[in-house]
């Protein structure tokens, strides 16, 4: 095993395990908090969620067993299996983002407006849209028989065997057409939405600098540290909205953008992918499903008061029962010495 297989390898585990692990907590959050379930957003949230976990429990492992073996691991039905999953999978949580951008997008541009235009029947509907967008491309590969394992990803994905370079035309349209209508869609829907929360944030912040501004003005003997403090606000108000905006997008550029334009790259005839950059770009491809969990939920306050409010009541419990076992075995012991004292 040479050094860049087991740093992939170890890559692919550490992926797994977090995003196993983030994103069924944020699934945590939602049974155990009625507010967050409250909010329409949560349904994209939880859609979102799952299909991370099934990528985490399904293609991930199936990746890794890949890269050690360096072949199929799971014979031909079992990749198959794989192999439309992570269409389906992939296409459900990219549109899944591009549905909290719109969401973001309506709640900041039209706050007055936002129970009327996103209602929970409107949030099922395009959930239901989404599934059966990813539901399409999923079902065409399958019957087109293009899911199989590629050496180049070392995992079962959309891919066309040598003995079927005949429908090369044909899978090269349906490789450009899956991915502008679910990378390259959401990545326009993403930059248009948060631009337009960013525009929004920052009117809103110059409204507030007006209004600073002139209060400091009329308070002529307050202390200087006071000022600064102000003036330093306004600059932490305009950062916070721009690092938010520049997470978002850069998030979903930074481990997409590799991984499609390799595939459409690879669709040339005369090109070669190295297995070691397909490896890459399909880990840097899984790390957005271990990251979402932090951009979208767990660095918020709700999230983290109810994480919390788990976490002390697991460990709550945990002393609990401690105390009561320390308090068993020690009646326990009691009674042995009594018994042994009589005897």
């Amino acid at each position: 095993m040479s050094i860049p297989e087991f740093l992939l390898e170890v890559s692919i585990v550490i992926i797994a395990v977090v995003s196993l692990l983030t994103n069924l907590s944020v699934l945590l959050c939602f049974v155990q908090s009625s507010d967050l379930r409250a909010h329409v957003p949560g349904i994209f949230m939880i859609n979102l969620s799952l299909s991370n976990i099934l990528l985490s429990i399904i293609n991930m492992p199936a990746t890794f067993l890949g890269v050690v073996s360096g072949a199929n691991p799971l014979g031909d039905l079992f990749c198959h299996v794989v192999s439309f999953a992570e269409t389906f999978i992939t296409s459900n949580a990219m549109l899944s983002m591009a549905a909290l951008s719109m969401d973001r997008w309506i709640a900041v541009v039209f706050p007055l407006r936002y129970s009327s235009k996103m209602r929970y029947r409107d949030a099922f509907l395009i959930v239901a849209y989404s599934w059966l967008h990813s539901l399409i491309f999923s079902l065409t590969q399958l019957m087109m028989n293009w899911g199989g394992y590629s050496y180049t990803y070392a995992s079962c994905t959309v891919h066309l065997d040598l003995d079927q370079v005949s429908q090369l035309g044909i899978y090269a349209t349906f490789t450009a057409l899956f991915h502008g209508s679910s990378f390259a869609l959401c990545l326009l829907v993403l930059c248009f939405a948060y631009l337009k929360v960013l525009r929004v944030a920052k009117s809103h912040c110059k409204r507030i600098d007006v209004i600073t501004v002139q209060t400091l003005l009329l308070l002529v003997d307050i202390h200087p540290s006071v000022k600064e403090r102000c003036l330093a606000q306004r600059k932490k108000r305009k950062q916070r909205a721009t690092k938010k905006i520049c997470v978002f997008i850069g998030s979903f550029i930074l481990c997409f953008s590799p991984y499609v334009i390799t595939r459409l790259v690879e669709l040339l005839p005369s090109v070669r992918i190295p297995r070691y950059w397909g490896i890459a770009t399909k880990c840097l491809f899984y790390a957005k499903a271990s990251s979402d969990p932090f951009v979208y939920c767990l660095l918020r306050q709700q999230y983290r008061k109810v994480l919390v409010s788990i976490i002390s009541r697991v460990v709550g419990k945990d002393h609990y029962l401690l105390s009561v076992t320390s308090a068993s075995s020690t009646f326990d012991t009691t009674d042995d010495s009594c018994l042994a004292r009589i005897t």
